[in-house]
């Protein structure tokens, strides 16, 4: 009987960790589409750049807070290096900085969906903790 309730515990614990996991990478990639909803609800283009930027440089703070927080493992640092490197360089491209050539007036609606989709496949190759995810869920959520 010990044997059932400890295997059916431990079963709700890897259902309810990767329930979790997934609605952290969702939160994440929902504030990357929430991003791309406002890009297209401007007309400037000076003020989609401002908001593209703005997203990128909260997300990097967000990512900054939680690799300094030390509640996150080593591979986790290591994942959330990866996704602050991808970030950076869709900053290089929104401002034409190092070799990238500045992402045009008339493309920025495209490239916001580029980055949300970017994102969305960045979970092939960055792997971060349910740990990490929520802390950068929270700490998003704290800043906004």
């Amino acid at each position: 009987m010990k044997a059932r309730i400890g295997f059916g515990v431990l079963a709700m614990m890897c259902v309810l960790v990767q329930g979790g996991f997934a609605q952290g990478k969702d939160d994440i990639q929902k504030y990357f589409n929430n991003t791309a909803c406002k890009v297209k609800a401007t007309t400037d283009p000076v003020q989609k750049r401002e908001i593209l930027n703005k997203s990128f440089q909260t997300m990097s703070k967000a990512l900054d807070k939680v690799e300094s927080s030390g509640l996150v493992s080593q591979d986790d640092r290591t994942g959330i290096n990866r996704f602050k490197t991808t970030l950076q360089e869709k900053q290089d491209e929104l401002k034409g900085n190092n070799g990238f050539e500045r992402v045009a007036d008339a493309n920025l609606n495209a490239f916001s969906d580029y980055v949300v989709q970017d994102m969305q496949q960045a979970d092939r190759y960055i792997s971060i903790s349910i740990i990490a995810a929520v802390l950068i869920v929270v700490i998003l959520l704290l800043v906004l």
